[in-house]
Parts: structure tokens; sequence; C-alpha cells
């Protein structure tokens, strides 16, 4: 019972934390609009975004891989994988280099990728634990550099710049009802989703701290002001 339950209350959340993700687009987009912001992208890693892309991915990918067709995995991550890639988008445009002209075209090329693999992809009937191990712990260890990075930028600069308050909000709510539905498998079963969820809540309540550290801390208004000067 609790495992139905939480596995529901999980793809609630999932789909909840789409708009997180809509919200840092449509920061990105604000700004943009603003002629006094000099970058749209300030402060955003490249690095995490392109890490989250590839994490709703392989998500994505696994989803239609395995027998059955998992449904509630595949379509919440195909609007993820496109908002993100709209993300990795407009960061291109707004920088300008060689880095994000290769994050781009490489996100560009695996999506397609996976979009011919969702119509024509063969099942993967046997090892599905396996590989499902496997996916979620490249995933936890990408995620978590990605997010290193980005908690890095914004403690040297001591600003969050185009960083979304609200998409850390809205995946920390999907990450606790990840860790619930994990521990609802049973130890043994949801260890590798547990130790996913977990590195993923840690990083965004470290972020929602950084918020406040960047308003109140007189570190963060000093770094500020030397990133200025310099």
């Amino acid at each position: 019972m609790w495992y139905n339950f939480f596995g529901t209350l999980n793809t609630i959340f999932i789909i909840i934390s789409l708009y997180g993700v809509l919200s840092q687009l449509q920061t990105i987009l604000r700004r943009k609009r603003d002629p006094q912001i000099s970058s749209a992208s300030s402060i955003l890693s490249l690095n995490q975004f392109m890490m989250s892309f590839f994490a709703y991915y392989c998500f994505f990918i696994y989803g239609y891989s395995i027998e059955p067709f998992n449904h509630f995995i595949v379509w919440p991550r195909l609007i993820a994988t496109l908002l993100v890639g709209a993300i990795l988008y407009e960061i291109w445009r707004d920088r300008r280099n060689s880095a994000t002209v290769v994050c781009f075209i490489l996100a560009t090329i695996a999506f397609g990728l996976g979009l011919i693999g969702l119509f024509n992809g063969e099942k993967l009937e046997d090892g599905g634990k396996v590989i499902s191990t496997g996916i979620i712990l490249i995933v936890t260890a990408s995620l978590g550099q990605g997010y290193y990075h980005q908690i890095r930028l914004i403690i040297t600069r001591g600003q969050t710049g185009a960083v979304d308050l609200k998409m850390s909000q809205f995946i920390l709510m999907m990450d606790i009802s990840t860790i619930a539905f994990a521990l609802s498998m049973g130890i043994k079963t949801g260890w590798p989703l547990l130790v996913l969820a977990i590195v993923s809540a840690s990083t965004k309540l470290v972020i929602m701290y950084l918020f406040r550290w960047v308003r109140l801390s007189e570190s963060a208004k000093a770094r500020r002001a030397l990133f200025a000067t310099g």
C-alpha cells in the first residue's frame, strides 16, 4: 500500500518540479528583456545544467527501454529534457563561447538519438535492475558534481545572479517524496534511488541557504565588490 501511495505521490511531485525548471527558464528570459542586466545567464553553471540535462535524459531513455514501457518515467522526463535543453540554448545565446556551443550541440544530438530510440528502440528485457542501478549511480555522481560547481560559483562571487530559487524549492519537494518512495521499497531494493534523492536534496538545501547568505553576509558583500572591481 505504501509503495503505491508514495510511488503516485512521487510522480505528482516530479510533474510539479517541472514548474521549477520552467521558472528558471522564465528567469533567464526576463533578465534578457532588462536593459540594465548585461548577462541574462550570469552565475548559472553550464556544468550543472549539462549534468541536469543528461540526468533527465538518462531516465527518459531508461523509461522506454524497459518492459513494460513506463509512462510515469518517460513523459515527465521528456518535458524536463526539453526545458533544460531550452536553458542550455539560452545560455549559449547569452555567452556565445566554445563551451556553450559544444554543450548545446551535444544536447541536441543526444535528444535526437533519444527520440529515434523512443520510436524504434528494442526493449531491454534482461538485466533491467542492473541497468537501472548503473544509470541512477551515474546520474547521482553527475548531479553532485554539477551542483557542486554551481554552489562554488555562488560562494566565489557572493551573488546568485540568474539562479532561480523556485527551481531548487520545487525539486527539493520532489526529492523528499523520492526519499519516502525509496524507503517504502525497502533499503535493499531502493538504495540507489535513496542515494540519488539524498544527494540532490542536500545540494538544493545548500543553494537555498546561499540565497539567505548572499543577502545577509558581509563576506558575500565583499566578494561581490571584489568581483565587480576585478
